[in-house]
């Protein structure tokens, strides 16, 4: 397997909640795009969007199906409203019969960070540091993943630089949120990230394929 490929490893098992869309991407290969429902520990749910491959679906994907998948977590520019915004997806590069992991969200990157983290304490002290990762994919492109941090983690976070490379493990997860224009225009919207669980400082640069 691809060493970039090992960069960025996504495991997901859940309900499929979204209805199934076929999209053209660029290149003229068509795609299936859904979203799925997976449980936290706590009993709440994140939903996800996935997207896979026309050809690499067997059988039709139809609401409330239980999907287990294997990929990555990628990043697309999409055009909105005249502007360009990052959209974040589960690749599904396998579709599994059964669930393989005793965890239904799972995520492992290594990448470098690409901006400053923001590092900030809530009114109750808890620390929280949001940080970009560029992870490198096949074909020369890379991904840009959002990440969140708490805790010592977050402090750790907030000590590193530009360029440094980790390696983190966690979860996907969605969040809700407001983007505030005026006192009138607000938006509601959904981010995509990566909670982070644990982390890694790597030494060196990445190794390049033969």
């Amino acid at each position: 397997m691809s060493k970039k490929r090992e960069n960025n490893k996504v495991y997901l098992s859940g309900e499929v909640v979204g209805e199934p869309v076929r999209v053209i991407r660029d290149k003229g290969e068509p795609l299936c795009r859904f979203t799925v429902r997976v449980p936290r520990l706590s009993g709440v749910y994140d939903i996800l969007p996935v997207t896979i491959l026309e050809r690499n679906v067997t059988e039709a994907i139809s609401l409330g199906q239980r999907i287990c998948m294997a990929g990555q977590f990628r990043s697309y520019n999409r055009l909105e409203n005249g502007k360009s915004r990052l959209f974040l997806a589960a690749y599904a590069q396998e579709l599994l019969s059964e669930d393989v992991k005793t965890s239904p969200n799972t995520v492992e990157l290594n990448g470098c960070l690409c901006k400053p983290p923001i590092y900030r304490t809530t009114p109750f002290g808890r620390e929280i540091a949001d940080f970009l990762l560029a992870v490198n994919r096949d074909y020369n492109k890379s991904d840009y993943i959002p990440c969140i941090a708490w805790g010592g983690n977050a402090r750790f976070i907030s000590m590193l630089s530009v360029g440094d490379r980790l390696a983190v493990s966690g979860r996907l997860q969605s969040r809700e949120y407001q983007k505030k224009y005026s006192e009138t225009d607000i938006e509601n919207r959904v981010a995509y990230e990566v909670s982070v669980s644990r982390l890694e400082l790597l030494d060196g640069q990445e190794d390049e394929e033969d």
